[in-house]
């Protein structure tokens, strides 16, 4: 399991996130568990990587919210853009990374003026990344292409672009999670 990659992806408030922490905290405690018994305690940890940038007193409370629910044992790192490149700096010393989320990735690219090829350009990268990292590392992503076409331009292009950077993280991932009104179905398992 150290070199796992996972994919938890569902709609807005379907538990995607509350799963894929509590897999994680599952991940840390067991190697936590292993070192013990090795008595190799090391400075490995559990690090968040946020991509969202709060705009708005409800976005802070959200922040927070989460903050306390995933408890003071884990290292925030506010992540809007450089993902990648922030997840190559944290996992070799990482117990376990979970990213939270593509989503906000995604439109965070787009409005840091990433055309479309940037944007699966630097997706690949990640995938590259992801492919080689030794620590385990889940991705928490919005399902967002079930609904209705979206009525702008702005709004059908980032539903595609977040609809094409899952299936390449999904592609890449050794497991992908769906969840559903907070139950979770492994939809592939590496």
């Amino acid at each position: 399991m150290n070199n796992k990659i996972t994919l938890v992806i569902g709609g807005c408030r379907s538990g995607k996130s509350s799963h894929a922490l509590y897999l994680a905290n599952q991940i840390a405690q067991n190697k936590k568990q292993i070192e013990c018994n090795n008595k190799s305690l090391s400075s490995r940890r559990k690090i968040f990587m946020a991509t969202s940038v709060p705009t708005d007193k409800e976005m802070d409370a959200r922040v927070i919210k989460h903050q306390k629910e995933r408890g003071d044992d884990w290292i925030t790192a506010e992540v809007p853009v450089e993902v990648p490149l922030k997840i190559k700096e944290f996992f070799k010393s990482a117990d376990v990374i979970l990213v939270d989320c593509l989503t906000l990735w995604v439109s965070n690219l787009m409005f840091n003026n990433f055309d479309d090829d940037a944007i699966l350009k630097i997706t690949q990268e990640f995938q590259d990344l992801l492919t080689n990292s030794t620590s385990p590392i889940f991705l928490v992503s919005n399902e967002v292409g079930m609904g209705v076409v979206p009525e702008n331009a702005l709004a059908r292009r980032f539903r595609d672009m977040a609809g094409m950077v899952n299936q390449k993280i999904a592609q890449t991932a050794d497991q992908v999670i769906y969840t559903v009104a907070g139950i979770p179905m492994t939809i592939k398992n590496r």
